[in-house]
């Protein structure tokens, strides 16, 4: 894992955070897909939230997505990855990627997914692009909600993949 700074906790996100975590995505609203409140909240065993000294500074999710590949090696997309400003460059969002990694590969998913704006982060922790035309069904049912681009092919989102042991 990388080495973040010792005032800082990774953890499982608690009910107290849903806010938080809600405030951050949409603090991100151009580089992250928004997340209602109640989405939030229902998959709130997902996140996975970095702390420092206190204060809520990153959060992470990941969502199963059995439709690509084997039910039984389902592909996992790594969602909501945000750190707040005073706290990047600090291997936040490292540490954060990294822990959800850990949750997903612990029940055995085949690879880890990413849609992102941000493909020079990914690409450093292992992620290689793939045609968004391999993950068709994630587009028609999870970017069908974003209003940012009229089609998923003219979002300049990147799709990377990294296959998990």
């Amino acid at each position: 894992m990388s080495a973040v700074k010792q005032n800082t906790t990774l953890r499982s996100a608690r009910l107290s955070d849903a806010e938080k975590i809600f405030a951050l995505i949409h603090l991100h609203k151009d580089e992250l897909v928004p997340k209602p409140m109640g989405d939030v909240v229902a998959n709130l065993d997902r996140f996975v939230v970095a702390e420092v000294d206190g204060e809520l500074a990153g959060c992470a999710t990941y969502s199963v997505l059995p439709e690509i590949g084997a039910h039984d090696r389902a592909t996992v997309e790594i969602q909501s990855v945000a750190v707040r400003a005073p706290y990047r460059k600090q291997g936040l969002g490292q540490a954060l990627v990294e822990a959800v990694i850990a949750r997903v590969s612990a029940f055995g998913a085949s690879e880890a997914l990413v849609l992102t704006f941000a493909p020079g982060f990914f690409k450093r922790l292992g992620f290689g692009e793939i045609p968004k035309s391999r993950v068709m069904h994630k587009l028609y049912s999870g970017c069908i909600h974003c209003t940012k681009h009229a089609d998923p092919f003219t979002c300049p989102e990147i799709a990377m993949v990294k296959p998990l042991a």
